[in-house]
C-alpha cells in the first residue's frame, strides 16, 4: 500500500492538533504553578500524561499483520518517516548526554555533533536507497541474501543484538534518571516503571505503532529542547535565539575561566585532591596489606565513636564506610583506581571550553586531536551501520521516498544538534557566575534534590565553607535536566525538559527493542529454525522475545554500568566494525563473497570487543594498555579498517560469489523502476 496525499494531509491534521494540545498543557501547568501547584505534581503530570498519550497511540495502532508489524506497511511518507527517524535517533544520549558532554569537554564534545550529523550523509549516499530497493525487513536479511545463506545472517544477528542491547541499556538508564528525580522513586524502581511505557507501543503494534508514536515523541522532545534554552538565552543576553548569540557568552566565559583557574583557594583545593590521588596510588601499590590496614582502621574508628557517645549520624556514617569497603584486593584495586582517577581529574583545571585539543604539552595535544578524529570517524560510520536506523528506510513507499526521508531526518536532527553547544555554554556560565564561590550552607534546593539520587555531589575538602569549582561534581547525564533549576526558571520548565528526555529515551528504546526482537524471531527463528511458522506464531515469538530482552536490559541498566554517552558510543563502535564494511562492499563490490564477509565481520567485531575489554575499567582494563592512546569509546576505529581489509583479502583468495548473487548487486544498485524490489519480498 502506497502513501497518498490524503494520508499525508490526515496525518498533518492529527499531529498539528496533538502539538497544539501539548502546548496548551504546558501553558496550563505554568499557570497552575503560579497558583500554587507543587513541583512534584507538575513532574508527575508531565511524565504520566505523555506516557498515556504514547500508550494510546500504541493501542490504536495494534496490528497482527506481518508487514505492518515489521515495516509499517511500507507506506510512511518521507516527512513523517524523517521525523520518526529523528526521534528514533535522538536518544537519551543526544537529548540528555550531549549537553553534559559539551559542558565538560567543550570543543572536544563537538566530535559527537559532527560525527552523528556526518553519518547521515553516508546513510544517504551509501546505504539507505539500496537497502530500500532490496526490500525485506532487517539488515541480516540483506546479509543472508547477499552473502549466500545463514552463516553471515547469524553473525549479523549476533552483532545487531549486541549493539542494540548496549544502546537500549543506555536509554533505559536515562528513563531511570528522569523517573527517579521527577516522580520521587528509587532509580532501580524508576527503570522498570519507564519500561512499561516502552513496551506498550512496541509490544502491541510493532513498527507501525512505534512509527506513529515516534512522530509524536519528536514533537515533544524538540519543543522541550528548544523552549528552555530560548528562555535562558533571553535571561542572559536579552535575545531568545541561543544559536545566534551564545558566541558572545562563550567569549565572556573564557574570561571567567581565567579568573576561576587562578583563584588561590581553587588552587589549594586542587592541590589537596592531588595529595588524595597520591594516597590512593600508595594504597594500590601496598595491596593486599593496605586493604587489611584500612579495615582495621575503620573498625577502630567505629568502636571509638561508640565508646565516646558520638551522634548517631556519625556512627551510622562510619558503619556505612566500613560496610562499603572492598571485600577483596582485586575489588579494592578497581575501586581505588577509579577514586584515584577522579581525584586526579579534580587536581587539574578543566580544559578551557573553546580550546581545541587541549593538553599540558604537545604529546597531550596530539593525543586529544587523535581521539577527536577517532571518535568522529566511529560515530559517522556507526551512524551509517546502526540496524534500528537502517530499518526505518524499509518503511517508506519507494526508493525515492527513502532518499527524501534521509533529508528530512537530517533536518529534524539538525534542529537539536545546532542548539546543544548553546546549552552547554549557558549552563556553564550560570554555574561559574552564580554558584561557584557561594556559601555551602546556602546552596539552592536543587543541589540537595539531585544529591539524593547521586547526580550532584559537594565536598568541602578544604573546610572553608565556600564552594570551589573542584568541590562540585554534577553528573554529565544530569546537566540538561538540571539547567532550568540552575538558571532559576519556573519548575514547569524542568518538567518540560524531563518530558522531552523521556520522549527521546522511549522513542529510541522502542526502535532498539524491535530490532532485537526482529533479529531473534524473524532472522533466527523464522528464517533458520522454522520457515513454515504461521504469521500468528511469528508475532507471538517476536513479542515474547521483546519482553524478555526488555526486562534483561532494564536489570542491566539498574546496575548503572557507565554514562549514557559512553554506552551509546560503544554501541556505535560495535555496529560500525561489524556491519559497515560488509554492507558497503556488499552493495558496491560484486567480488565480495560470503567467506570474506563472515571473516571480516568477525575480525572487526572481535578486535573491537578485545580493545574495550583491554582498556575499560569495568572489565579490569586500563588506558595503560591502550593502542595509540585511543579511548575505549572509539574502539571501533580499529575494527572498521580491519573489517574492510579482511573482507577484501579473503574474498580475493576464495571463489567469487555465484552469478545470481552478482545479479542481486546489479539489481540493488541500478535504476529499475518497473520491477518488484525482490522476489523474496513477495513470498513474505
Amino acid at each position: 500500500m502506497r502513501s497518498t496525499p490524503a494520508l499525508f494531509r490526515r496525518l498533518g491534521r492529527y499531529y498539528a492538533f496533538y502539538a497544539a494540545g501539548f502546548v496548551c498543557l504546558v501553558i496550563f501547568l505554568a499557570v497552575a504553578e503560579q497558583l500554587g501547584l507543587s513541583p512534584r505534581w507538575i513532574g508527575q503530570i508531565f511524565l504520566f500524561s505523555t506516557i498515556a498519550i504514547y500508550a494510546a497511540i500504541g493501542v490504536m495502532s495494534r496490528t497482527s499483520d506481518v508487514s505492518e508489524y515489521y515495516v509499517a506497511g511500507r507506506r510512511v511518507p518521507a516527512l513523517f518517516n524523517g521525523m520518526a527517524t529523528a526521534a528514533d535517533w535522538m536518544s537519551a544520549a543526544s537529548f540528555i548526554g550531549l549537553a553534559g558532554t559539551l559542558y565538560y569537554s567543550g570543543f572536544v564534545g563537538l566530535a559527537f555533533v559532527t560525527g552523528w550529523t556526518g553519518g547521515y550523509v553516508l546513510v544517504a549516499l551509501l546505504l539507505a536507497p539500496f537497502l530500500r530497493k532490496f526490500g525485506q525487513f532487517t539488515i541480516p536479511d540483506f546479509l543472508g541474501a547477499r552473502y549466500e545463506g545463514h552463516f553471515a545472517r547469524v553473525v549479523g544477528v549476533f552483532a545487531g543484538v549486541l549493539a542494540s542491547f548496549v544502546y537500549v541499556v543506555a536509554q533505559i538508564y536515562g528513563v531511570g534518571l528522569i523517573t527517579s528525580r521527577f516522580i520521587g522513586i528509587e532509580f532501580e524502581i524508576g527503570v522498570f516503571v519507564g519500561l512499561a511505557g516502552i513496551l506498550v507501543c512496541s509490544f502491541l503494534g510493532g513498527m507501525r505503532a512505534v512509527t506513529w508514536t515516534q512522530v509524536a515523541q519528536y514533537l515533544i522532545l524538540i519543543i522541550a529542547y528548544l523552549v528552555p534554552v530560548a528562555i535562558l538565552s533571553y535571561k542572559v543576553t536579552g535575545v531568545p535565539v541561543p544559536q545566534a548569540v551564545y558566541g558572545e557568552v562563550l567569549r565572556d566565559l573564557g574570561v571567567k575561566e581565567l579568573e576561576l583557574f587562578s583563584e588561590p583557594r581553587e588552587n589549594e583545593v586542587r592541590l589537596q585532591y592531588r595529595y588524595r590521588a597520591d594516597e590512593y596510588a600508595r594504597k594500590i601499590a601496598d595491596l593486599p596489606d593496605a586493604l587489611v590496614a584500612e579495615r582495621i582502621g575503620q573498625v577502630e574508628r567505629v568502636t571509638e565513636l561508640r565508646t565516646q557517645g558520638a551522634p548517631a549520624r556519625e556512627i551510622a556514617a562510619a558503619e556505612r564506610t566500613l560496610r562499603d569497603l572492598p571485600r577483596t584486593p582485586d575489588e579494592a584495586r578497581i575501586k581505588w583506581e577509579r577514586a584515584r582517577q577522579d581525584s586526579l581529574s579534580r587536581s587539574v583545571n578543566p580544559p578551557p571550553h573553546a580550546e581545541a585539543h587541549p593538553g599540558t604539552d604537545q604529546a597531550a595535544k596530539d593525543s586529544a586531536r587523535n581521539n577527536f578524529l577517532a571518535l568522529t570517524f566511529v560515530l559517522m560510520v556507526g551512524t551509517a551501520a546502526l540496524p534500528h536506523i537502517l530499518m526505518r528506510y524499509y518503511t517508506t513507499p519507494s526508493v525515492r521516498e527513502a532518499r527524501r526521508s534521509v533529508f528530512w531526518s537530517l533536518f529534524f536532527i539538525f534542529l537539536l544538534y545546532v542548539t546543544a553547544p548553546a546549552y552547554a555554554v549557558f549552563a556553564k556560565w550560570e554555574v561559574y557566575s552564580n554558584l561557584i564561590g557561594t556559601d555551602i550552607g546556602s546552596l539552592p534546593g536543587w543541589v540537595a534534590s539531585w544529591g539524593k539520587v547521586g547526580l550532584v555531589k559537594i565536598e568541602d575538602i578544604n573546610g572553608d565553607g565556600i564552594l570551589q569549582l573542584a568541590e562540585l561534581t554534577i553528573n554529565s547525564d544530569a546537566i540538561l535536566l538540571i539547567i532550568p533549576e540552575i538558571a532559576g526558571l519556573p519548575y514547569v520548565v524542568s518538567g518540560l525538559v524531563a518530558a522531552g528526555g523521556l520522549a527521546a529515551a522511549l522513542s529510541t528504546a522502542d526502535g532498539l527493542l524491535l530490532t532485537i526482537s526482529h533479529a531473534l524471531s524473524h532472522d533466527l527463528y523464522y528464517k533458520m529454525v522454522n520457515p513454515q511458522a504461521s504469521t500468528q506464531r511469528r508475532l507471538v515469538i517476536t513479542k515474547s522475545q521483546l519482553l524478555v530482552v526488555a526486562v534483561v536490559a532494564a536489570w542491566v541498566a539498574s546496575l548503572r554500568p557507565d554514562s549514557i554517552l559512553f554506552m551509546v558510543g560503544l554501541a556505535f563502535s560495535i555496529a560500525a566494525s561489524a556491519f559497515f564494511p560488509a554492507l558497503v562492499l556488499g552493495i558496491f563490490w560484486k567480488r565480495a563473497n560470503k567467506w570474506g564477509a563472515v571473516a571480516g565481520m568477525l575480525a572487526g567485531l572481535g578486535v573491537t570487543l578485545y580493545y574495550i575489554v583491554r582498556t575499560h575499567p569495568l572489565f579490569g582494563g586500563s588506558m595503560g594498555d591502550a593502542w595509540f592512546d585511543i579511548h575505549p569509546i572509539s574502539c571501533g576505529v580499529f575494527g572498521v579498517p580491519l573489517g574492510f581489509m579482511v573482507i577484501a583479502i579473503v574474498s580475493l583468495l576464495t571463489p567469487p560469489p555465484p552469478l545470481e548473487v552478482q545479479a542481486l548487486v546489479d539489481f540493488v544498485r541500478m535504476p529499475d523502476q518497473g520491477r518488484k524490489t525482490l522476489e523474496t519480498e513477495n513470498r513474505l
